[in-house]
């Protein structure tokens, strides 16, 4: 008879160790699958913002180039709209990479305020130097991006 209550006694306590060990596994499962959420969700972010400042830098350029060139009112108009534009598509993913990466915000930031100051060239020299820290500054928030994702893989 003792025989027979040890070996009930032990097939449950199998079935509840496998069941412990199955829901171990299980949620170790999903924390991964939400970390790989989480760097896609950066990784797009990041994505998404590095092309926004690039479409608004080429916008201003070509606006700020216009400018000096003393090109007339209605081209000027047409860039500016279109610089407005580009300068509005920066904001989402902006906002994104601060929210979902805090330690990019800084970074992120200072590459949109390189790039936000292309507008300000007094001549044509004064635009290209703007442009080249506008970039430099991208490649940088592109190198800590690449810093901080590559630490979860």
């Amino acid at each position: 008879m003792w025989a027979s209550v040890i070996a009930v006694a032990g097939t449950l306590l199998g079935g509840v160790v496998t069941g412990l060990l199955q829901e171990r596994a299980g949620r170790a499962a999903r924390r991964e699958a939400r970390a790989d959420q989480r760097r896609d969700d950066q990784l797009r972010a990041v994505a998404e913002l590095v092309a926004a400042l690039g479409d608004h830098r080429r916008a201003l350029w070509f606006r700020e180039d216009l400018r000096l060139a003393g090109a007339d009112a209605e081209a000027l108009a047409a860039a500016r709209t279109a610089s407005h534009a580009t300068r509005s598509a920066v904001t989402a993913p902006l906002v994104s990479v601060s929210v979902l990466a805090p330690p990019l915000a800084g970074s992120a930031r200072e590459a949109s305020m390189a790039t936000f100051a292309v507008r300000a060239a007094a001549d044509r020299d004064a635009l290209a130097a703007l442009r080249q820290s506008a970039i430099a500054a991208t490649d940088r928030f592109v190198a800590a991006a690449g810093g901080h994702l590559g630490r979860g893989l």
